[in-house]
């Protein structure tokens, strides 16, 4: 499911923006200020950047925050920010993923829009009623699955939605790493601790870390939707409390299938993103680490290299293409794509405007699908491999 947003006429004032998390010593959240400013739609103003309310404070002066707009809880930060007149318009939610629940709900019940990191939550009924929530509020809310935001991602949508490819009927995603090879969570590394800890992280490790953003990209530009899956999570890593890797047969709704593998523990693999479509009339391949290459073969015809800048190439990627063909263009613009895409949207909500439909980003009933994956995946492994049905 998507969200559009109305055509923008002439030039709007920067979003105010505030961040919950993404303080010191956190990785993702200088990615998303970066990406929020790539476009120059979006302004920093308010935070509560940690859950210590002394360190929390100290980071928003590292990033040029007012000390009146530097809070030492969200709680706080949502109350403040929504009766000032220069308050905030949307936040970020760059938590660990246990807290974006809550977060979320207030900043919603509060009038303030909301970008969240993935997955949209530890649980299934949390994601439900952030979606019924979001509905009664009429609030924009993104869920930052940042590769949807590529260019040749959105020119593979494209292209399946044309027809290139026929009957779709096998869909492989694959997202492999190596970096949890050693138990890492033991030492003082803050990523790994939550990122394996179920009490932050939820139910699914290397599952909801990463498989989601397999799964996510895979139903983006296909469109699909999955029927029912069977699991394997194996934890290969002696002490490590969550999975590290993951196998799963996949039964899409309409008769194709395919398979999901995600790893933390596939030594030499950096960000292997990799997601490949195959239908009756053709097929395409595109890789992470190469972002600006999709291959499309047609059947019976020589395979082709689409690259983003080159021929070939559709108004879905072009509209999202920032630098000249032949520069690298990856992971930062793909999440301000995102950024941009949610400016776009919230403008156009705050302006009572009605959809466009050429601006798409990962909308709240997105995450819930997410949500339900990683549920449905954790359900399988327990009963031993069963087939689990996406309700």
């Amino acid at each position: 499911m998507t969200i559009k947003a109305s055509n923008e006429t002439g030039r709007h004032a920067r979003i105010r923006l505030g961040m919950v998390g993404g303080g010191q010593g956190a990785f993702i959240g200088a990615v998303h200020r970066i990406a929020a400013r790539i476009d120059d739609r979006f302004e920093l103003v308010a935070g509560a950047l940690a859950s210590d309310p002394v360190r929390a404070k100290a980071s928003a002066r590292e990033l040029g925050i007012a000390d009146d707009r530097a809070y030492g809880s969200y709680g706080e930060m949502a109350k403040a920010e929504a009766a000032r007149a220069d308050g905030i318009e949307a936040v970020s939610i760059v938590t660990p993923n246990h807290m974006h629940s809550p977060v979320a709900k207030t900043f919603l019940e509060a009038g303030i829009h909301v970008i969240c990191d993935k997955p949209l939550t530890t649980t299934v009924a949390e994601a439900e009623e952030l979606v019924a929530l979001v509905k009664k509020s009429g609030k924009v809310f993104v869920v930052t699955h940042n590769y949807t935001g590529y260019p040749m991602i959105r020119q593979a949508r494209a292209m399946v939605a044309n027809g290139d490819l026929g009957e779709i009927r096998l869909v492989q995603a694959e997202y492999l790493q190596d970096w949890l090879t050693e138990r890492l969570e033991a030492s003082s590394h803050k990523q790994a601790a939550w990122r394996t800890d179920p009490a932050r992280s939820g139910a699914g490790g290397c599952i909801g870390d990463i498989g989601t953003h397999a799964y996510n990209l895979a139903c983006f530009v296909t469109g699909l939707k999955l029927d029912e899956l069977l699991a394997q999570l194996s934890t290969f890593v002696e002490g490590r409390r969550l999975d590290d890797d993951v196998q799963i047969l996949l039964r899409w709704k309409g008769g194709a299938k395919g398979m999901l593998w995600a790893s933390q523990v596939a030594v030499g693999n950096e960000n292997a993103l990799t997601l490949r479509i195959y239908g009756s009339k053709g097929g395409l391949e595109w890789s992470q680490e190469n972002p600006n290459q999709l291959w499309f073969t047609p059947y019976g015809r020589p395979k082709q290299l689409l690259t983003r800048g080159g021929a070939g190439v559709l108004g879905e990627a072009s509209r999202v293409t920032r630098v000249p063909s032949g520069h690298p263009e990856g992971y930062l613009e793909g999440f301000a794509t995102i950024y941009a895409e949610a400016a776009r949207a919230i403008h156009a909500a705050e302006a009572g405007q009605k959809p466009d439909p050429e601006v798409i980003f990962p909308t709240v009933e997105d995450g819930l699908a997410g949500v339900k994956f990683i549920d449905a995946a954790v359900k399988s492994a327990t009963h031993k491999g069963a087939w689990v049905r996406m309700t």
